[in-house]
Order: structure tokens, then sequence, then C-alpha cells
């Protein structure tokens, strides 16, 4: 179970609505889905929540690059909500990496076979080479610093941070309303 929504920043104030990530399949559709919640280009939040396993966040402003920060990427990686958020460039890996190896037939299987070694590598994990994602925080801990939530109070968030969130900003009431 997941929860995620958008909160806009607009002159009134944040404005927030429901989101389904049903639709989502890349960051850059997710910042496409932030960017038409606020036509002005203010600033956008997504604010994505698993199960209490983790969260993230995802911040566009105007047509900037967005910014992501993840609780638990270890977490994220077994969600295929997680598989968005967690990019070569979160996690620090050259995306080009092995795709050149992982293109030949090295491992003496025909086409359609499996191989025992991947099986075991894709085991319980959402997204290839999870075995190497961190487990704890990635990504921008200062994402939310300039609107009153310090990178310590985020690391610290665990259990319902969306709500927590939403209440420094001064937005709870407003999340309430899509929950």
């Amino acid at each position: 179970m997941y929860f995620a929504a958008l909160l806009a920043r607009t002159e009134d104030g944040w404005e927030a609505s429901d989101t389904e990530l049903d639709d989502v399949e890349t960051l850059s559709d997710l910042a496409d889905l932030a960017r038409e919640a606020s036509p002005d280009e203010d600033t956008v939040l997504v604010l994505i929540e698993q199960e209490d396993a983790w969260f993230g966040v995802v911040r566009v402003d105007g047509e900037e690059d967005p910014r992501i920060y993840v609780s638990d990427a270890a977490a994220a990686a077994r969600s295929s909500y997680g598989e968005i958020l967690l990019t070569d460039e979160l996690l620090g890996r050259d995306p080009d990496d092995g795709d050149v190896l992982d293109a030949l037939d090295l491992d003496g299987t025909e086409d359609g076979e499996s191989d025992e070694e991947d099986d075991d590598a894709e085991d319980g994990a959402g997204i290839a080479g999870a075995a190497d994602v961190p487990h704890g925080p990635v990504g921008d801990a200062l994402i939310l610093d300039d609107l009153g939530v310090s990178e310590k109070e985020l690391r610290l968030m665990a259990t319902d941070a969306v709500t927590e969130i939403a209440e420094s900003l001064g937005a709870s009431e407003t999340l309430e309303t899509v929950r």
C-alpha cells in the first residue's frame, strides 16, 4: 500500500492533490506530472510513502531537473514506485556500466533460457543490481531545507513521514483533504 500526493506552493499557500502513479514509468513522467500541477512554475513536491517502509520526496522547481530524496534505498528498490526514484545518477552508478557485457550472451544459455545467477540477483528486488543499492537514505537531504525541514529532521523521519513533512510546511490540513 502506498500514498502519493502532490503539494504545489502557490501565492496563497500549499495546494494538495492526490495522485496515482500507475501511469508513471520514469522520473521524467513524474516531473511532468508535477509541473502540470503548477502552471506558474512554482515549487511542487511529490510525496510518496509506502507502508511506513520508506518515503520519497521529489522536488520540481519550474523547468529545473527534479531533486530527489529517498529515506531507504534498499526498501524502495523492492517497490515499483521506488524504481522511478532510484535513478543511476542518484545511486552513483554509470548508466552505461555493464550494458555492453549484458548484451552479450556469455553465460552459455540460449535465448529464452534463464541463468540461475541472474535469477538470484533479481530475487526480492525491484531493480536490477539491487544488491548494490545502499540501505538507508540517498539523494538530496537538503531538498526541503529552505522550506523549514532541515537535513537532520528529514533523516530522522520514519513512520508517517509524509504527514510530518506536511506539518512542517504548514500544509497538514491541505494534505488531509486528499488523504
